[in-house]
């Protein structure tokens, strides 16, 4: 209880030593006070729901503004029709950048393809131009070998040749017996028999060549083809004498 000789004492009064306005986010200016309060240092303003210098205005816990754009915990509200856009644009350039992937891979498989085939074509041509270099040497041992000149050592060694030619694929064109052919057989000589029923090479003069698929010289040969009436006269004669 209060002393009746001593005044009455002063409500305790609290003041706002803070420089930031909490209300404004301000520096306050040196020597302000608030209204209706006693002078005093800077910042000595009371705070409390009836000084107006209330920190949290609206209570500790209320809760925020959603209109406030300064406020990251509001929601977004967003438009489904932009969102919808952007995603079919994404999808749209998701599509072009996969068929640009798509492209390129063709064009580098094709460019690959291209490449291995040219390099092909220059091994086989560089194989053409040495094997038809040594094609005189292939003829000086054909001759050698129809003259019996092929024993001994140096037949060995023409053997030896020849297998090493083979293995680069180079192949012999033209032999007795076989069916004469214009784009592999050169004729020099044309003759009748009545032993064969169509053109057949029977006699070779120079021996012709391929590599691969490639005819790098024809066949120098002596062409006989069936006499006239020997087969077909034949048969027409039977034919006429059956019929009368």
């Amino acid at each position: 209880m209060s002393d009746p000789g001593r005044p009455d004492e002063q409500e305790p009064v609290i003041r706002d030593r803070r420089r930031i306005d909490p209300q404004t986010g301000l520096p306050r200016e040196t020597g302000a006070t608030a209204p209706g309060s006693p002078a005093g240092p800077a910042g000595d303003a009371p705070i409390g729901p009836e000084s107006g210098n209330n920190p949290f205005p609206g209570g500790r816990h209320a809760a925020d503004d959603p209109g406030d754009p300064n406020n990251a915990a509001q929601p977004l509200n967003v438009d489904a029709g932009i969102a919808g856009a952007e995603l079919e644009l994404a999808k749209q350039e998701a599509a072009e950048r996969t068929a640009d992937l798509q492209r390129v891979t063709a064009e580098y498989a094709n460019y690959r393809r291209r490449v291995d085939r040219d390099r092909e074509q220059v091994v086989t041509s560089a194989k053409g131009t040495v094997v038809t270099e040594l094609l005189p040497v292939l003829d000086d041992l054909d001759r050698a070998r129809a003259h019996g000149d092929l024993t001994g050592s140096f037949g060995t060694v023409a053997d030896k040749f020849v297998a090493a030619l083979r293995k680069l694929g180079l192949e012999p064109v033209g032999a007795e017996g076989e069916a004469f052919d214009p784009a592999r057989h050169e004729a020099v000589q044309f003759g009748t028999s009545a032993d064969v029923t169509e053109p057949t090479v029977t006699s070779v003069f120079r021996s012709g060549y391929t590599l691969g698929d490639k005819l790098l010289r024809p066949a120098v040969v002596v062409v006989t083809g069936p006499e006239h009436g020997s087969s077909g006269d034949t048969t027409a004669d039977s034919t006429d004498a059956a019929g009368s």
